[in-house]
């Protein structure tokens, strides 16, 4: 079997690890064996495709490693829909009780029960959401 053929496996085997990890630790490797591969058909040696599959894939990884640390450093996404509605405050509207209930959050008027089954909270109070569940916000003082 001639090398730039091993080169190409050995690229491909490392693609599709990378894909099925997505790791960002394999890609190097692939791109170093490319290199690999190239400078084999272009006729270079061993030894010639050995040295480029190691410089590409040292540049690869320094490529790589900023944009890996700053992925890191980044805060966590922010929450959307009704799951950034957790924490936030409300105004109670209707009694809520175990049965029923209505709160104004966020400027809309929602279901609302207890988050401790038995507490009772009445009209004006402020009370914070704890959780949703389905259209039902559950709160508490």
């Amino acid at each position: 079997m001639e090398a730039w053929v091993v080169w190409l496996v050995a690229a491909v085997a490392a693609a599709v690890g990378e894909i099925l990890t997505l790791g960002f630790f394999l890609a190097p490797f692939a791109a170093g064996a490319l290199a690999g591969m190239v400078v084999d058909l272009a006729g270079g040696g061993t030894a010639a495709s050995f040295a480029a599959f190691a410089a590409v894939t040292g540049v690869s990884f320094g490529a790589v490693r900023p944009v890996a640390r700053r992925h890191l450093r980044q805060p966590p996404s922010a929450r959307t829909g009704v799951a950034a509605l957790v924490g936030r405050g409300a105004t109670v509207l209707e009694r809520v009780t175990d049965d029923a209930g209505t709160v104004r959050l966020d400027g809309e008027v929602w279901t609302a029960r207890p988050y401790a089954e038995g507490d009772v909270l009445e009209p004006g109070a402020r009370v914070q959401v704890i959780e949703i569940r389905g259209a039902t916000a559950l709160v508490s003082e």
